[in-house]
């Protein structure tokens, strides 16, 4: 009797649930970060230090550990740290100002921003329709940040501050992601993640002057959670793309929006507004516009190089 086929599915299916798994691994680290109440700085720090061992055990358990540590382009992972230890920064900043899903949604804008620098950098074609999905996306940030930064009693307040810094955050992030795709041509997945906890290990430690507490135990159970949260996190999201197409698994990043709103609800008490998930949601169409459309060339790409060879 002939079995059910069961591998062409089994492997998409898998690589979606260690996405989702993934994403609400991030979105639980935030929140006990957000709960921990500590600098911005001493936040990195936990988050990345404690990363660093687990990411070891795995790379060790998937035989990796000489390539994880094997560096082409040095000077590469070090920028590669420093823009993606400033976003992580600023986001984890950006908690103590905003409601998590407010910062949830601010920062989808990193992969519409990644779309703009990487025309303005590395000479990618940017054609009309991304560039109007771009511009949908960004007017959804917009939209996000209208309550926060409109003229008027809010103006310079706390939260017009954070929105600022937010956002700001965003815009880091996409710099770390174009400076990834250089990286990738050169180095293994792998390095990518180790020497990033590294280089945002270290980095970190330059904000020690600038306000780090003593924390109370509680606080420090809450951020060593964070690091380990922050490893087995990277682990899932590295693996979902082992598992499935990037195209696949990538529209799963807005999930997040849904656990944040559940969490923001239940644990912060952060009441979601109208204006707040309708920018939220020109966001993630925006994001989802540009993530299909990729997939569109991707194949239409692949049938050309098979015509080529045939």
């Amino acid at each position: 009797m002939t079995q059910p086929m069961t591998t062409p599915l089994s492997r998409p299916l898998r690589g979606i649930m260690f996405k989702l798994v993934s994403v609400l691994v991030f979105i639980v680290m935030q929140s006990l970060i957000k709960a921990a109440h500590v600098p911005a700085g001493e936040a990195v720090f936990f988050r990345s230090a404690f990363a660093i061992p687990v990411i070891v055990v795995w790379l060790t358990v998937q035989g990796q550990l000489g390539t994880g540590f094997r560096a082409v382009q040095p000077i590469g992972h070090v920028w590669r740290g420093l823009m993606g230890t400033i976003a992580m920064g600023l986001g984890f900043a950006g908690l103590s100002y905003l409601p998590l899903p407010e910062v949830t949604a601010v920062g989808y804008a990193s992969p519409l921003m990644v779309v703009i620098l990487a025309a303005m950098f590395l000479g990618e074609d940017v054609r009309l329709f991304r560039m109007v999905s771009v511009a949908l996306g960004l007017l959804g940030v917009l939209i996000v940040l209208s309550p926060r930064l409109s003229v008027g009693a809010s103006a310079g307040s706390r939260e017009a501050f954070g929105a600022m810094v937010v956002l700001g955050g965003a815009m880091f992030s996409a710099l770390a992601q174009v400076f990834a795709r250089k990286l990738v041509l050169t180095e293994s997945t792998t390095s990518i993640v180790f020497y990033f906890s590294l280089t945002s290990t270290l980095l970190s430690l330059v904000t020690i002057p600038f306000g780090w507490i003593w924390p109370t135990p509680a606080q420090a159970a809450l951020l060593v959670t964070c690091g380990i949260l922050g490893g087995i996190g990277q682990i899932f999201l590295t693996a979902s793309y082992r598992e499935a197409d990037a195209s696949l698994v990538a529209p799963f990043d807005y999930a997040s929006m849904i656990f944040s709103l559940g969490i923001g609800l239940f644990i912060f008490g952060e009441v979601p507004t109208l204006t707040m998930l309708s920018g939220a949601a020109l966001v993630i169409l925006a994001g989802i516009m540009i993530i299909l459309r990729e997939r569109h060339l991707g194949v239409e790409r692949a049938k050309a190089r098979r015509a080529m060879t045939q």
